[in-house]
């Protein structure tokens, strides 16, 4: 990656030297101009399966414009011109055609509003393209191309998003997630463009400056309700009201993606560039420091174990979390590993939801409720992946859809109530079970493929139990497919050494 000649890694002394008065270097116009736009996904690179034009949901014009998400961007005083936001459920990698044809579009509406003070990029951070590396770097970069080098670019991004000395270099302004689960989409969001209506209304010229941490875990094992997570978050809106720092970010990186740029870090966004360095170092240091603290939050067992503790509960609903094949993380979500072992112990009282498998799906709606036919469960997105589960199923309720990509159906499986889907997507939300009729606290056993609970789950979960299961986002990372491009990294190399370091923006004009 090539990098201008001033940026060099410094220390918090010499970072020191560099601080001086900074001033907005041209005049914004009166009602500034603000496009807003992105494409957000999650790819693991593990994953078989590909993510085409039709698994993306991509919102343009007035859809866009209107859209419940955005509805924030209402409090401002200044418009928000709308280009377009492509979104996917986390999954494999985006086929290069598809990343060309979305960018391609979000570029010719962005061209279509020139003359631009501001942009405002909504990403994840953790997009894989086929044969790219760094894609938000390239999306990023060609967006800078298009706007020019003084339009404001600012972006938030997702606590299990990659950085990039590229990503880093051609933007003004970053925010990411502070949650795990994810409970502050929009309050990231919302930093991200006060600091860009801030900037322009006040003629404010930021820089940024990014510490790259060689560690990766999977969310799993370093949400922020628990410690180390916990604490090292705790720490950032207080940095924030720092003089002349105006947002600091810290991302867990994301394990299941073999790049370069697959590691945690710090983004530090301000005008203090001093500061801004000795936060980045400061908190780097900390994360590496509790590196080896990051553990699951709540039990782990095989999925045999899972099931016979679940089974033994005095309590209910367990709740077995199916974490190798979760969507919400780039899992395929086709593989029925579980259900063959939930077959294979008898197990009652239970609901799995769900399975990806339109075949099987499309085969219900055929039947009809009420109907008992033979099915072929799974393993129909990635064969290579998990073997079939062939089972005699009841169908018991069908979603009304005259869409067949949207079809859901529920089957009667022995004791097994089961989700079939025909689409990838998570059933970790209290109303995913009960638009099917399902009354989730009524079984003692519920499955579903996730990996931390989600925040409607978790507390009615008694007790909650993860399987540790094969998938596209094996928990078992250290053992993991062998990686080309991933740097060395913790825990991968056990006895890694690490000294913190920063990064300024190629922005910055100092």
């Amino acid at each position: 990656m090539l990098r201008r000649d001033f940026l060099k890694t410094a220390s918090a002394a010499s970072l020191a030297a560099m601080a001086i008065p900074r001033g907005w270097t041209f005049q914004a116009a009166k009602s500034p101009r603000i496009a807003f736009g992105g494409i957000s996904i999650e790819c693991s690179t593990y994953s078989r399966i590909r993510t085409r034009m039709e698994d993306f949901t991509i919102l343009k014009e007035q859809a866009l414009a209107s859209n419940e998400r955005f509805a924030f961007l209402n409090r401002y005083s200044v418009p928000f011109w709308p280009t377009l936001v492509a979104t996917a459920t986390p999954g494999g990698p985006v086929s290069l055609d598809t990343y060309r044809a979305i960018q391609a579009d979000f570029l010719a509406r962005l061209k279509a509003l020139l003359p631009l003070d501001g942009l405002f990029l909504p990403m994840h951070g953790a997009m894989f393209v086929d044969g790219m590396l760094d894609a938000e770097g390239d999306w990023m970069e060609s967006a800078r191309r298009v706007v020019g080098p003084d339009c404001l670019m600012s972006t938030s991004y997702d606590l299990h998003g990659n950085v990039s000395q590229r990503v880093v270099d051609n933007i003004d302004a970053f925010s990411a997630f502070r949650t795990a689960p994810h409970i502050d989409r929009e309050e990231t969001m919302i930093r991200a463009c006060d600091m860009l209506v801030q900037c322009l209304d006040q003629h404010i010229r930021t820089t940024l400056v990014w510490a790259p941490i060689p560690v990766l875990m999977p969310g799993e094992r370093s949400s922020t309700e628990w410690q180390p997570g916990k604490r090292l978050w705790a720490q950032l809106p207080m940095l924030n009201q720092e003089p002349g720092v105006l947002d600091v970010s810290m991302l867990v990186g994301y394990v299941w993606a073999d790049e370069p740029r697959s590691t945690a870090s710090v983004v530090v966004t301000g005008t203090a560039l001093a500061k801004e360095g000795k936060i980045a170092l400061d908190l780097a240091e900390q994360y590496w420091k509790a590196r080896k603290e990051f553990q699951f939050g709540t039990e782990t067992c095989s999925t045999d174990e899972c099931i016979k503790k679940a089974m033994a509960a005095k309590t209910q609903p367990a709740i077995i979390a199916d974490s190798g094949d979760n969507p919400t993380g780039g899992g395929n979500s086709d593989q029925p590993t579980v259900l063959d072992a939930l077959l294979r112990w008898n197990a009652q009282s239970v609901v799995f939801a769900g399975i990806t498998d339109r075949p099987a799906t499309d085969a219900c709606y055929r039947a009809g409720v009420g109907i008992t036919l033979p099915l072929s469960i799974g393993a129909t997105l990635d064969p290579m992946g998990s073997h079939p589960v062939k089972a005699v199923a009841t169908v018991k309720y069908l979603l009304p859809t005259d869409d067949i990509v949207l079809r859901e159906a529920v089957v009667q499986i022995e004791g097994v109530t089961l989700v079939l889907s025909a689409r990838r997507r998570p059933y970790h939300d209290i109303i995913d079970f009960t638009r099917l009729g399902l009354q989730p606290k009524s079984f003692k056993i519920i499955v579903v493929k996730s990996g931390y609970l989600s925040p409607e789950l978790k507390p009615i979960a008694n007790p909650s139990l993860m399987a540790l299961t094969d998938g596209a986002i094996n928990q078992d990372i250290v053992h993991l497919p062998a990686n080309r491009y991933r740097k060395p990294t913790y825990p991968f190399v056990a006895d890694l050494q690490f000294k913190p370091e920063v990064y300024v923006s190629a922005r910055d004009k100092t």
